[in-house]
């Protein structure tokens, strides 16, 4: 499976053609088990500023086939963006090591914040296929909000909820991720840079729920004992 730019004229036709080029090489197929039980899109800011959140990604993000192995199989995909047009994902994958293989790969540039971009892509990819989650990470915002509530709300016809994962606590970006957490039926969370530990748990939360629902999710949270899961997990029951 291969995959392209979110939308190609917008980047360097050599760049994508060696991205792609990687991506039909690492690009995991089903196993013979069958279809995944649980879909989810992984996505986080890759400007300058978050090079050393996205390594740390790079080394939690195991989490999420952690948590639901042995439960059910579970397909992932990074979206990512930086510089000033660039945004782009990956294909499939079904396991840590090919996942890694991605993220580890991509280096941060300056830029501007493309959140708008990665929900359109989720809505386009959903319409493909059944998305179960959104994974979101990022620290900021410098987009108009009322021009992302209607996509979220496109995604949460489609069934998609967004976990909205913020670094910090930037006031702009903690309204504009509470609201497509909101609108799309999902959960917002803060967090800080030096606590990659609540960061790995909200990973295998959502995997978890991708993977198994309700019941996937207070699983989890009965094994990590975690206030976070547990926060992500009343925002879930919530009333909207």
């Amino acid at each position: 499976m291969t995959r392209k730019d979110i939308i190609p004229e917008t980047s360097d036709a050599n760049e994508v053609a060696d991205f792609l080029g990687k991506a039909r090489q690492m690009a995991v197929h089903a196993p013979s088990s069958g279809p995944a039980q649980g879909r989810l899109i992984f996505a986080m800011d890759a400007t300058a500023s978050r090079q050393p959140s996205w390594d740390s990604a790079a080394e939690i993000q195991a989490e999420m086939f952690e948590a639901v192995d042995g439960v059910g199989a579970l397909d992932v995909q990074l979206v990512f963006f930086r510089g000033l047009s660039e945004c782009k994902s990956s294909g499939w994958c079904r396991n840590a090591k090919s996942f890694r293989d991605y993220i580890t790969k991509v280096t941060c540039r300056a830029g501007h914040t493309q959140i708008e971009r990665v929900l359109a892509h989720v809505e386009r990819e959903a319409g493909d296929k059944k998305i179960d989650a959104l994974i979101y990470v990022g620290d900021c915002i410098e987009e108009n909000p009322d021009h992302l509530a209607p996509i979220a709300g496109k995604l949460a016809l489609k069934g998609v909820k967004a976990f909205m994962f913020q670094e910090g606590h930037d006031r702009d970006a903690a309204f504009a991720f509470g609201e497509i957490a909101r609108i799309t039926g999902g959960a917002f969370i803060q967090f800080d840079a030096s606590a990659a530990g609540k960061l790995r748990d909200l990973l295998g939360a959502v995997a978890s729920y991708a993977v198994g629902g309700q019941s996937g999710l207070s699983i989890y949270q009965k094994k990590t004992g975690s206030e976070e899961v547990l926060r992500l997990g009343h925002q879930l029951r919530k009333p909207r």
